[in-house]
């Protein structure tokens, strides 16, 4: 007997809403990164974009960098919670065709990642500039609308990234402890040793989008793209490892 889509769906949403650390985790997304900006804007916002050069677009989506932080936690636990006290022979016998517990999984994740993000980067972009006073500036500007929609997107594609990996590592925490140095250190350290190619890496590119002019061969939504290749990369990755290995 094959197993409803919707209904498979519906019971890794069931999953996701039932496990507190995989909710909180979801929810972090957009209360860390609001919080950030708050922060952040109500004390030094107008002091930095008083400097020459700076950029008030990249600014803007600043806390991004800990909203991320939270997106993969989401990731991470909403897969590793599946390897836990045999939790995945449980979900095989209630859906035996593994693809079609990966695929709902994962678009669960990700639409859930993808509204959060989105709802999270309007937020983060909205309510900063409430605290920029002459320096605010609006959705109409260039590139605004763009970064605002870019931002969620990116969250999400982040997201799904954890989630890949930590199907084929089976371990939020070896993937919360590789993934976080690596975006908020070594991401920088590899960019000031390699120079152009470090604007390859996940996160590098896929924040590209929140610049008002980004420089050098990747645009805007090709800096994205690349983010989304390398997902992609992820998401094939524990794939094939959840149909290769026992449950």
């Amino acid at each position: 007997m094959t197993t409803p889509t919707t209904a498979v769906l519906r019971s890794e949403w069931i999953k996701i809403k039932s496990v507190r650390s995989v909710l909180f985790s979801l929810i972090a997304v957009f209360a860390a990164t609001l919080a950030v900006t708050v922060l952040a804007f109500a004390t030094v916002g107008q002091a930095e974009a008083d400097d020459a050069g700076h950029d008030l677009l990249l600014s803007a989506f600043y806390a991004l960098n800990f909203g991320q932080i939270a997106a993969i936690s989401f990731g991470a636990t909403a897969l590793s919670s599946e390897f836990l006290n045999g939790g995945l022979r449980i979900s095989l016998s209630a859906v035996p065709r593994r693809g079609l517990l990966y695929a709902a999984k994962m678009s669960v994740v990700g639409g859930l990642a993808l509204a959060m993000g989105m709802v999270t980067s309007f937020a983060t972009f909205l309510v900063g500039q409430m605290f920029m006073g002459e320096y605010a500036i609006g959705l109409g500007d260039p590139g605004a609308l763009r970064a605002s929609f870019g931002g969620g997107i990116y969250l999400a594609l982040i997201a799904l990234f954890a989630a890949g990996l930590t199907a084929v590592l089976r371990s939020a925490v070896a993937v919360l402890s590789t993934l976080i140095p690596f975006l908020l250190i070594v991401s920088f350290v590899v960019g000031d040793i390699a120079g152009g190619i470090a604007r390859y890496l996940p996160d590098q590119a896929g924040q590209l989008v929140l610049h008002q002019d980004p420089d050098g061969s990747l645009g805007p939504w090709a800096g994205l793209a690349v983010t989304a290749a390398w997902a992609g990369a992820a998401l094939l990755a524990g794939w094939w490892r959840l149909r290769t290995r026992d449950a």
